[in-house]
């Protein structure tokens, strides 16, 4: 399997270091609102990634991250914290609402 080495810009083979295990790490929702289309694209593309994985014949270890904090509503690092703006949405606290829309994603149907 080759793949886009995004520090060497170029495509290489997949050389894991403990053959034939592989831990994949990749990023989940940060949850500051329901879960929509737009978030599900990289969900989507994880899965499609640790699929292929277990196809090729790798073990695949796969952790995803939930994010409660630091994401702004600007790309250009601006504005204000995704959270913070939906405590103030909803007058609840910061960890109230990570905790009502962490327990709302993983409710959700995975595969």
């Amino acid at each position: 399997m080759k793949l886009y080495n995004t520090l060497t810009h170029k495509i290489e083979v997949l050389k894991p270091i403990n053959p034939p295990n592989i831990s994949l790490y990749t990023c989940g929702p940060t949850v500051y609102d329901y879960t929509h289309i737009g978030h599900m694209r990289a969900f989507v593309i994880n899965d499609l990634l640790r699929r292929t994985l277990d196809y090729c014949g790798f073990k695949v270890k796969r952790v995803m991250n939930i994010t409660d904090v630091g994401h702004l509503t600007g790309d250009d690092d601006t504005g204000i914290d995704k959270l913070e703006k939906g405590a103030k949405k909803s007058s609840k606290t910061v960890w109230e609402v990570a905790k009502f829309f962490t327990d709302y994603f993983l409710q959700l149907p995975m595969p």
